[in-house]
């Protein structure tokens, strides 16, 4: 079930009574009640479903607990479990019941921060000892206990120094620092039985509402993200509605850990992470540099379609213009930096440099525009350790990075363009598509008047093209807002992958102009964008959507030759250099071995078709060829698996 929605409008309680408050519902009709009524009692006399489906409330936008009390003209949304904001609720109390469960049974503990996730929660701890799988069923099991006993969550609000001095007196060091650094003089505070959290909420009205968790895995994380500061010990976990929905999501879990990419890759041969080369570096196998050529090839040719030229930019740039970007003052910490006979570089996390440096090469006319410039760009970013995964977060990678400069009047029509375009390839590899718009950080540059306008123009595309999407305060790129597209794949994870950022400011410190009509100069404005952003990291996504089996037009092999004897040898050489010449990609095992042995470890390998050549074969001049699932194809000519083959890889050209 969806929340129960409202209208923003709050009306006017025209009673004359000041102990009076007016409720405004979703379909406009309003109720009176009485001054300091709490969500519990509107939810008793507005339905009597009250108790199985409303676990909190917005009012005026602000999410509260049930026990909240009204006391002004309100609307009003009562949540649902089931809904995004109730699972987050549902979530951040399993936090703090797993909190309250390790304090219960592991003397000496210090708790720190418990959030949710995207599909779940964490805690970080500071113990002395390591948890481990047995220590999470011992935690599982406490959860329960606490749930069973249907503990009553109680919020309080106390002055700031108040709840210092508790939190001192039980010891919790964590808790008093970020107290320290909160500047409100009042705090709000959880209480369920003997432990207490701090936390802004809202929270479930007790324990005994949270039917379904499961502790996932327990990791390393520093306290504040900084490595300078101590290792504490992080516990995942998640929790859902009901039972059903957890168990379906435990079994895609377990899907997804078969389909992971790192244990794919290697046992598909596609790449390699060594110690020896160093942590998030990548090394391609033949297979994995064929994926890689075989997207790169599509990434090309779908952009010359669309209007854009390719260019190149070197890896090493002056300091002078990274300080010139803003890069140097605001992204630093990213980037990696040398010296050449003394004079500084900037080893690039982005291409945008050079491909403003290519528009200023020569005066543009304002029937040059739009430019679009595309370049397969290499980039290095300084990303710490502890966040490196595989193929997903990477120290090198190469961007399908893309900088439209045109005119102000031609911006809707470019963000458009952009978004067509990912919605276009992302069809192709059977991705779901949301859209968040991202708007300005705290460490930013340019004025406000360039955010509106860029701000203003990313949204005013998306509203007029009905497209749906969420607002992510301050999370945009330092010169601009953008547009993240996520994707959602077969085992619904969300990605995201490609971003549309509308940059005014960057054209304007790199004195970047075109002559409009009237012979004026004119500043452009700049569009950043990738469609499948890292290529890496889309090479990993790619492996677990798949689960490795790759459609035939992006499979690095797409048929397996298998000869029954050596008898079928020679003709299996011609099979193969016909199907080399038709540039279909094929491997040889002509090996003495048992033909079923042959199969399973194509099947293993998960190549989309296995040519059985035997004496039959031979003797007719065909070929059997079996598909990776088990089904065997009716016995053909190489012209009519060649046809065959070719329709199949359309999709990617």
């Amino acid at each position: 079930m969806m929340p129960f929605l409202m209208k923003r409008k709050v009306s006017v309680n025209k009673v004359g009574n000041t102990k009076k408050i007016t409720v405004r519902f979703y379909d406009g009709s309003t109720r009176i009640f009485s001054k300091e009524t709490t969500l519990f009692e509107i939810a008793k006399v507005f339905d009597d479903r009250f108790g199985k489906e409303y676990i909190a409330g917005k009012i005026n936008g602000r999410l509260v607990d049930m026990s909240h009390p009204i006391k002004e003209d309100v609307d009003l949304v009562f949540i649902t479990p089931d809904s995004k904001e109730g699972l987050d609720i549902i979530r951040h109390s399993a936090s703090h019941c797993m909190a309250h469960a390790v304090k219960s049974l592991y003397k000496g503990v210090k708790v720190t921060i418990g959030p949710t996730i995207d599909n779940g929660f964490y805690y970080d701890f500071d113990y002395e000892k390591n948890f481990t799988p047995k220590d999470l069923t011992r935690i599982e099991s406490k959860i329960q206990e606490i749930i069973d006993q249907d503990i009553p969550i109680i919020r309080k609000e106390l002055p700031k120094e108040e709840a210092i001095r508790l939190f001192k007196e039980q010891d919790e060091t964590y808790k008093v620092e970020l107290l320290e650094e909160i500047a409100e003089d009042m705090v709000s505070l959880y209480f369920q039985g003997d432990f207490t959290d701090l936390c802004r909420g809202p929270h479930l009205s007790s324990t005994g509402k949270i039917n379904a968790f499961k502790l996932t895995g327990v990791a390393g994380a520093y306290w504040h993200g900084d490595e300078k500061n101590k290792m504490l010990q992080r516990i995942y976990g998640t929790a859902f509605q009901d039972t059903k929905s957890l168990e379906d999501y435990l079994q895609r879990l377990e899907e997804a850990k078969q389909k992971d990419h790192r244990k794919l890759g290697k046992s598909l041969d596609l790449f390699s992470i060594h110690e020896d080369v160093g942590a998030g570096l990548i090394i391609y196998h033949p297979k994995g540099a064929m994926l890689r050529t075989i997207l790169e090839d599509f990434e090309k040719r779908e952009h010359l379609k669309r209007g854009y030229q390719l260019v190149r930019g070197p890896h090493l740039l002056k300091l002078d213009l990274w300080e010139k970007s803003g890069h140097f003052d605001n992204y630093r910490e990213n980037m990696y930096f040398t010296e050449i006979e003394g004079q500084k570089y900037g080893i690039k996390p982005m291409n945008c440099l050079s491909h403003m440096l290519i528009y200023k090469s020569k005066t543009r006319s304002y029937r040059d525009l739009p430019k679009r410039y595309f370049e397969l760009g290499t980039v290095h970013r300084h990303e710490k350790s502890g966040v490196l995964h595989g193929l997903l977060r990477v120290r090198e990678f190469t961007q399908d990075d893309a900088h439209i400069l045109c005119a102000p009047e031609q911006l809707e029509q470019e963000i458009k363009g952009v978004i067509d375009f990912v919605e276009d390839v992302m069809n192709i590899f059977g991705f779901e598509l949301e859209m968040e718009l991202s708007t300005r950080p705290e460490k930013s540059i340019g004025s406000d008047e360039d955010w509106e306008k860029a701000i203003w123009s990313l949204k005013h595309v998306l509203d007029k093209n009905d497209l749906a999407y969420d607002i992510n305060e301050g999370d945009g790129a330092f010169y601009g807002p953008k547009i993240d597209v996520k994707l959602k794949d077969a085992l619904d994870r969300k990605w995201q992958c490609a971003t549309i950022q509308c940059d005014f400011i960057l054209p304007e410190r790199f004195d970047l102009t075109f002559i409009d009509s009237d012979g004026n100069k004119k500043r452009p404005v700049m569009l950043h964008r990738v469609i499948l952003g890292a290529i890496e990291r889309f090479i990993g996504i790619l492996i677990e959507h798949y689960g490795g089996a790759f459609p035939t037009w992006l499979a690095p092999i797409q048929a397996s030759l298998l000869t029954v004897t050596d008898r079928s040898i020679d003709f299996a050489e011609e099979i193969h250099n016909q199907l080399i010449s038709n540039e279909i990609r094929v491997e040889k095992d002509f090996r003495n071995e048992k033909l079923g042995l042959k199969i399973r470890e194509a099947q293993l390998q998960k190549i989309p078709y296995m040519l059985i050549i035997g004496d039959k074969e031979v003797e007719e001049n065909i070929i059997s060829p079996r598909m990776r699932n088990g089904e065997k194809l009716t016995s053909m000519k190489i012209d009519e698996f060649i046809k065959l083959i070719q329709n199949e890889c359309q999709v990617g050209r």
